[in-house]
């Protein structure tokens, strides 16, 4: 991405034929790094390839950080007043997202699946990008889960080691089920793992099978182990977030960066490496966005597989 001659000013480029106005790209959104929008735009454009695939069904919530990490940021789920009119959307009833909506019963979100798009989104500072577990059709209309994810978040001292070591229980016992689990590392301070499902379901029978899952480990290794949302109860423990299932949640998309002090992406991961987590506290680490471009140009999109 080009860079402005000078603070404040804007550039029109040309993005697979549509022209976007790109600003403020000197402006720093990680102070710690001096990592600036520019270069996050370019990141983003970058990893659209592997990302757009597994945005481009789901209606995208953003999280904006406008004044870069560390300030205030804000949830947007509907298309924004302005939008460009090439802007694909979806509008879902209120009875499948369950979120907030300035259109009373539905919300208008935007379905990124050009680059376009997403260089649109991350120029209003869009840092995040957070999806469902459900997919719209191509006329925009909600459609079942299509996976399962259980988040795994540790509770301090735990941190990513425990969660290496309790991603192997979660991935046997989903095995039981019949599912073949993912790992992603959430680009903050644990693990996502995801399921494809055979068919579509409905999002209240996979949250049940998440919390069945979870508490099933919990009560045989309620020692590293916690189902239960209090945050008293999750110190030294990897906490099995099953909610996220539900109709009305969403989860980081794989790729997409995290607003942490330094810039930290959400990661596909072989097993291998999980494996290796679990036994070395060393072994694995979050990872830089200038190292997941490395990854996929080595490994290609281990969310695919």
């Amino acid at each position: 991405m080009a860079r402005p001659q000078q603070p404040g000013t804007e550039v029109h480029v040309d993005v697979e034929g549509r022209t976007l106005r790109l600003t403020n790209l000197e402006k720093v959104l990680f102070p710690a790094t001096g990592t600036t929008k520019g270069e996050v735009l370019d990141y983003y454009a970058r990893i659209a390839p592997v990302l757009l695939p597994h945005l481009g069904s789901r209606p995208v919530t953003r999280i904006r950080w406008p004044h870069g990490v560390g300030e205030s940021s804000f949830f947007e789920k509907n298309v924004p007043a302005g939008a460009p009119g090439w802007v694909r959307t979806a509008e879902v009833p209120t009875t499948g997202s369950r979120g907030p909506s300035r259109n009373g019963d539905t919300i208008v979100f935007p379905v990124v699946d050009t680059l376009p798009t997403l260089v649109w989104a991350v120029n209003l500072a869009a840092l995040e990008l957070h999806v469902h577990q459900w997919t719209v059709d191509d006329a925009g209309a909600p459609q079942g889960a299509d996976r399962v994810v259980i988040d795994l978040d540790p509770g301090e001292p735990a941190g990513l080691h425990e969660c290496c070591q309790v991603a192997l229980w979660v991935r046997e016992t989903l095995a039981e089920h019949g599912l073949e689990a993912l790992p992603v590392t959430s680009g903050s301070k644990g693990l996502h793992l995801y399921a494809r499902l055979p068919e579509p379901r409905d999002p209240e029978e996979t949250t049940a099978l998440a919390k069945e899952v979870a508490e099933g480990l919990q009560a045989e290794h309620g020692d590293l182990v916690t189902a239960t949302m209090t945050k008293a109860r999750r110190r030294g423990k990897v906490f099995l977030d099953w909610s996220q299932n539900a109709g009305s949640k969403t989860t980081v998309a794989p790729y997409s960066l995290r607003a942490t002090p330094r810039p930290q992406v959400a990661t596909p991961l072989t097993w291998e490496e999980v494996e290796a987590g679990a036994h070395d506290p060393l072994a694995l680490e979050q990872f830089t966005p200038a190292q997941v471009l490395d990854r996929v140009a080595e490994l290609g999109d281990l969310f695919a597989h």
